[in-house]
């Protein structure tokens, strides 16, 4: 069995190499290479060809580039840019006007997407230009777009809740029931901070727009039900037992053609470039995933998780303390690896020290995915801040985390009382599926 000090070079040789920039799936390749040949020999060098294929051919996994790819239709059918109109009919007479509408069309969008950094680009590119000549805070407007994607991951579905069900055999299902109330929760803390700040500093805000007549904001209600529909279909497929993640996923993706060509926004040229995309960003988490299978499968034989599980019994005295641990220990890793990099590339490590403490699999996993948020938006690697300061295309990045800043204070908030009220994340999974 390998020694614990080799294990930990290892795990630090891992994350320098990706804090370089060099390809997560390629680092993580090359560790699981150098420890099967130093410590396992050949036969476990030659394994990786069944390891790699038992990876991809995995089913849940497919639920990937269909949850991509109906993002993308949804993107380049015109839905969201509706959505947003109509969401601000309803938002704005709140204390902060339109900001609330960049974090209320993040969560709908969240809905039916799985993706925060497709959420960003997608309420970027629509938002952003929305804001032109009005006076609100440009900092407060960039952290409400940039920390609002990050609900993409916890509101179910969740590309990263399939890939960490996949890694962990932690039922997807349950997973995305488990993510809708902290969800929910999540963007009513957001909300929170905006109404907050604009009550302490009412100039933040722009003047509160006329609504428009009753009757005009309820036509364009209207604009909510493709998101709304495709949301009630995909979830409450699974809710009901009527279909797995990846089958719903499927049935999304038909209604969504359906949808593109009711409204007139379906073309071969349009098809064809949502399956370029969505071919080109699955290909990219397949890779990471296919090489975090292999680690997984290589630690295992090296006796990492044993030896992980010994150091947890004797150094964390409560599931409280290790929570503690590892809440410091995702923040630091944060600042310095992609999200799905940062998920993907511990859950080998970390998942050992869970079980072994007997926590809940499904609220670990709701605790990650809160994690990987922060990450999403924290300095110098947050790619939700490189996507809003693209598409914003002016100004310094410093803008974007000045403005996430209090954002991130509620996540804090949300990881804390998850550790609370486990009940947050487990109720309703226990109360659709069972205990």
């Amino acid at each position: 069995m390998i020694s614990l000090t080799s294990a930990l070079v290892g795990f630090a040789l891992l994350v320098g190499l990706m804090a370089l920039g060099l390809h997560v799936a390629f680092v993580m390749f090359v560790i699981s290479m150098l420890g099967a040949m130093f410590y396992l020999g050949t036969p476990a060098v030659m394994e990786f060809g069944t390891q790699y294929w038992g990876a991809t051919n995995n089913f849940v996994l497919v639920a990937v580039p269909l949850f991509v790819l109906l993002g993308e239709l949804l993107v380049r059918g015109g839905f969201t840019d509706r959505m947003y109109k109509s969401l601000s009919d309803w938002l704005n007479p709140l204390p902060g006007g339109l900001l609330h509408t960049n974090i209320g069309a993040s969560a709908m969008f969240a809905a039916v997407s799985g993706s925060s950094v497709a959420t960003a680009a997608t309420i970027g590119t629509v938002a952003i230009p929305a804001f032109k000549g009005q006076n609100y805070d440009p900092r407060l407007v960039l952290g409400t777009i940039a920390a609002g994607a990050t609900l993409g991951i916890l509101i179910p579905p969740s590309i990263n809740m399939i890939i960490y069900g996949a890694m962990t055999n932690t039922s997807v299902g349950r997973l995305y029931a488990a993510g809708v109330i902290p969800g929910l929760l999540l963007t009513g803390l957001f909300m929170a901070v905006v109404v907050l700040a604009c009550w302490w500093k009412p100039s933040l805000a722009g003047a509160v727009a006329a609504p428009a007549p009753l009757g005009v904001r309820l036509r364009r209600l209207v604009h909510l039900l493709p998101p709304t529909a495709l949301f009630v279909v995909v979830m409450g497929s699974i809710y009901l037992g009527w279909a797995t993640p990846t089958e719903s996923a499927a049935l999304g993706v038909v209604m969504a053609l359906l949808l593109c060509i009711a409204y007139g926004k379906f073309s071969m040229k349009m098809l064809h470039e949502s399956f370029v995309t969505t071919a080109t960003v699955t290909a990219m988490i397949m890779l990471i995933t296919a090489a975090a299978f292999y680690l997984n499968f290589v630690l295992g034989l090296m006796g990492v998780p044993q030896a992980l599980a010994a150091l947890a019994s004797n150094f964390a005295s409560s599931p409280l303390m290790l929570l503690f641990v590892l809440t410091v220990f995702y923040l630091i890793l944060g600042c310095f690896l992609d999200a799905l990099a940062m998920v993907i590339g511990t859950i080998p490590i970390v998942f050992p020290l869970i079980t072994a403490l007997k926590i809940d699999p499904v609220w670990f996993g709701i605790y990650l995915v809160v994690m990987a948020e922060l990450a999403l938006i924290t300095p110098p690697v947050g790619m939700n801040l490189y996507v809003v300061q693209g598409i914003r295309k002016e100004g310094l990045i410093t803008d974007v985390i000045v403005g996430t800043l209090p954002f991130l204070v509620m996540m804090l908030l949300l990881v804390v009382l998850l550790v609370a009220f486990p009940g947050l994340a487990l109720w309703l999974p226990e109360a659709s599926f069972g205990k």
